[in-house]
């Protein structure tokens, strides 16, 4: 069964940049994803992006300051720079078996996910 683990959360300053990853267990289907949750809030897709054919897809309050990639098709990226305190989250990693996976990027399409890592921007 894949197994997906988040790496690189922490805490910085408004203004600051964490990158985070995470690693797969094996074949990760289609997509590979990013999420974010404040609690009293629902899961917020950031980033998605197709390993092995190509395409990235970003939240609109993202866009210009994160971007997705992947090192191989296990290994997915996401550098997350002018981190602002509204960017404070869980952020799970997730991956999806849909084709239609890219965009939007709906929480409903991915079916492995992640334990998450806690990003904090302090103001």
């Amino acid at each position: 069964q894949l197994r997906l683990v988040e790496s690189g959360g922490g805490s910085v300053q408004a203004g600051g940049s964490l990158k985070l990853s995470c690693a797969a267990s094996g074949y990760v289907g289609y997509c590979m994803g990013w999420f974010r949750q404040v609690p009293g809030k629902e899961r917020e897709g950031v980033a998605s992006i197709r390993p092995q054919f190509g395409g990235e897809s970003y939240a609109d309050s993202v866009k210009g300051r994160f971007t997705i990639s992947v090192d191989n098709d296990r290994t997915m990226n996401l550098q997350m720079n002018s981190l602002t305190p509204e960017d404070t989250g869980i952020y799970y990693c997730a991956a999806s078996a849909y084709i239609d996976c890219l965009e939007p990027i709906n929480s409903g399409r991915y079916n492995v996910w992640g334990n998450g890592t806690l990003v904090t921007i302090s103001s």
